[in-house]
């Protein structure tokens, strides 16, 4: 097609940095799967993925990796920021990425057996690809590259705790900022606040669930203005780097009453339990019940419906993940949330979360903000 050209995205290989260096270790890594598949080249279409990969961060493009080769798919808007970012691709300058995509493969002559990511991959775009590569054999791929991004390298862990660090000085400065403010008023002061700190946008929609509202694990800020006697519960964090933080901490307005107490004092001492389960070795499950089973022992099993964790990375929810059913293992340098909750419907609820790193020796909590009660 007269669209389809490619290039190489930069002449200068041997000044790959370190984060090239990484790049390569990464794509090396991929390609003992593809082998061990026995396919011949896997199609990415996950952001994500593809930034892991490539390094690329803008918002649209497609990449290719064979044995030989990495082909990143993107048009115009792009062509200048791949060479910058994705020094070790061959670019393939695109008006059309699917039927540049097509003409790629059939031009590539020993790619035939070609994986993509069945997580990601619309069935739209799955039938027009299997519509015009009728002689190749398409297989679906299922947490190729997700498997890789488990294990953090510490440059990755670094921008994380960056991330982090971000979202605790939030905590900080918004908790005289609560009582006679709505929901929604308090959400766009955290997002402010964390853009102004060096975020470069929110991990996911922040959570600001007062009084009964708090019953909603993931409950939308509203216009109920948070007044004397409620708990206010916020769920947020950031991207810094591309990477995210993820943090929730339940604080009283005014003096907390006996059953609230009672309620935090429960999440809290589960909270802990599980922070202190977390271990290379581990699996998810057995975490997960380090901290259900006292939620559990004190009449709230069916009022903690949700998993004890999951990963936190370039995306907000990744592997591993702690829950009930979980059978994989915690190993060094995963990074997991920590955030068991009880949720009681008219009344309201409380939640605490860390994000925790997995050690050789155990476990490093990245989240710095207190987790005894504050009434404000």
């Amino acid at each position: 097609m007269g669209s389809f050209a490619t290039c190489a995205a930069n002449a200068h290989e041997a000044d790959f940095t370190d984060e090239g260096d990484h790049l390569t270790e990464r794509i090396e890594r991929l390609r003992e799967r593809l082998k061990k598949e026995s396919v011949d080249a896997l199609f990415l279409s996950s952001p994500s993925n593809r930034r892991y990969l490539t390094g690329f961060t803008g918002s649209t493009g497609v990449v290719v990796v064979s044995q030989e080769t990495v082909y990143m798919i993107t048009d115009f808007r792009y062509f200048d920021q791949v060479s910058a970012e994705s020094p070790h691709v061959e670019l393939v300058k695109s008006k059309n990425l699917l039927e540049d995509f097509v003409t790629l493969i059939k031009e590539r002559k020993e790619l035939r057996r070609i994986a993509f990511e069945a997580e990601h991959l619309t069935v739209n775009t799955y039938r027009a690809i299997e519509e015009k590569l009728p002689q190749h054999v398409l297989t679906p791929a299922v947490g190729w590259v997700e498997d890789l991004r488990t294990v953090k390298e510490p440059s990755e862990i670094a921008a994380i705790e960056r991330a982090v660090a971000v979202a605790d000085r939030a905590f900080t400065y918004i908790l005289d900022r609560l009582k006679g403010r709505t929901e929604r008023e308090i959400a766009l002061d955290l997002e402010f606040f964390m853009r102004n700190e060096g975020a470069e946008r929110l991990a996911f929609q922040s959570i600001v669930a007062s009084g009964p509202n708090g019953a909603l694990p993931h409950a939308v800020p509203t216009d109920r203005v948070v007044a004397e006697g409620d708990f206010v519960t916020l769920d947020f964090g950031c991207v810094v780097d591309g990477y995210c933080s993820d943090m929730t901490r339940t604080v009283a307005v005014g003096k907390a009453d006996d059953r609230q107490r009672e309620i935090y004092d429960l999440v809290l001492e589960a909270q802990e339990a599980g922070v202190k389960a977390v271990r290379a070795g581990l699996t998810g499950k057995e975490v997960d019940a380090a901290a259900r089973s006292i939620i559990e022992a004190r009449g709230h099993g069916d009022h903690f419906g949700h998993g004890l964790g999951h990963g936190v990375g370039l995306d907000i929810h990744e592997a591993p993940r702690l829950a009930p059913k979980v059978e994989s293992v915690l190993e060094p340098a995963m990074v997991t949330s920590v955030e068991p909750g009880i949720y009681l419907s008219g009344w309201g609820g409380v939640r605490i979360e860390d994000l925790v790193v997995v050690t050789q020796e155990g476990r490093r909590v990245l989240t710095q903000s207190p987790k005894s009660l504050i009434e404000v």
